[in-house]
């Protein structure tokens, strides 16, 4: 049965390989029930039928799993990757019905690029310091702000997120790709570079920078001082918005910040838009978040805080409605 995907991915037979999170397949029927097969991969999965939810399978073991019941006439399928998947990749494969039905995609699109924050790290969580099996299970990108501005406007979406990842510097100083490097492959192993020739969103939501600049340099790192590092930073973010923009030019950019570490990653960030304006990209808007709880995982936002941001992508949203006639 042909699957409608959400997210970068690897098709694989009639199965989906996905690392990225936020993640999702649907598919249309017109039986009382349908088969899922699910993979490999510790992953926690929404199961929605028709809009409605219908289970949440935790870490499930690989095989075919079926919903019954569901009703005469037509249904869609849905079924959303909840968790982040840093650790490995996860496979969603197929789903089987007697009489399948073709689901079109959405006419709006919406691509999401960030960090923790936009995948929604520890957003269900009720103040608290998490051990790293609490943060898994109290991930939901699904009701962070991608999920969220998805359902308000009715769009497909991607999220290319990473927690923990900065533009030039990752939290604290850990070694692994940063968020512009990781971004340009399809899994995070660097086996295939993406693909997007597909994909052309009318919106990025970009949020870049919280790992950057939440913690002080240590002995060892790259940077002289903190001055270097804003040099680097606003070098390296001002490039990779340009190459967003250069590949898709009729799509707006939003870039947010939170107002966290006394203001600095705002300012840093509110500097690399004014420099895409001054090089005449106009499609671009900024906003800096303030008066968030960050009262999930380990100070993170909640899904109130998400309801927040997205309530600030919204505003800009909806003053430049004419963004989804392109």
């Amino acid at each position: 049965m042909p699957l409608h995907i959400g997210g970068r991915g690897m098709i694989e037979g009639d199965a989906l390989r996905r690392q990225w999170p936020g993640s999702y397949v649907e598919a249309g029927f017109a039986d009382d029930s349908a088969d899922l097969r699910i993979g490999p991969g510790d992953v926690r999965l929404h199961i929605l039928v028709d809009g409605r939810p219908a289970a949440t399978l935790v870490k499930p073991k690989p095989g075919l799993y079926r919903l019954t019941g569901l009703g005469r006439g037509a249904h869609r399928l849905r079924v959303e990757v909840a968790s982040e998947s840093q650790a490995g990749a996860t496979v969603l494969g197929g789903v089987y019905a007697r009489h399948p039905l073709p689901v079109r995609p959405r006419a709006r699109r919406i691509e999401f690029i960030g960090d923790s924050h936009t995948v929604g790290y520890g957003n269900t969580a009720d103040g608290q310091t998490c051990t790293p099996d609490q943060v898994w299970d109290t991930t939901d990108t699904s009701q962070g702000i991608a999920g969220q501005l998805g359902r308000r406007y009715d769009a497909d979406y991607r999220v290319n997120a990473i927690s923990g990842r900065g533009v030039v510097r990752n939290y604290n100083g850990f070694a692994a790709d940063p968020l512009p490097v990781a971004y340009r492959y399809t899994l995070f192993d660097h086996d295939h570079v993406a693909d997007d020739r597909g994909w052309r969103p009318q919106l990025y939501v970009v949020a870049l920078g919280t790992n950057d600049f939440s913690t002080p340099l240590h002995q060892g790192e790259v940077w002289a001082d903190r001055a270097a590092l804003h040099r680097d930073y606003e070098t390296r973010y001002a490039a990779f918005l340009r190459d967003l923009h250069a590949a898709n030019p009729r799509a707006h950019i939003f870039v947010w910040a939170t107002d966290k570490a006394d203001g600095e990653i705002a300012a840093e960030a509110g500097k690399v838009v004014e420099q895409l304006r001054a090089e005449g990209v106009a499609d671009i808007g900024f906003a800096t978040l303030k008066g968030l709880s960050f009262g999930g995982c380990n100070s993170h936002p909640t899904v109130a805080d998400d309801r927040r941001i997205a309530d600030a992508v919204a505003g800009y949203v909806d003053a430049h409605p004419t963004l989804w006639n392109r």
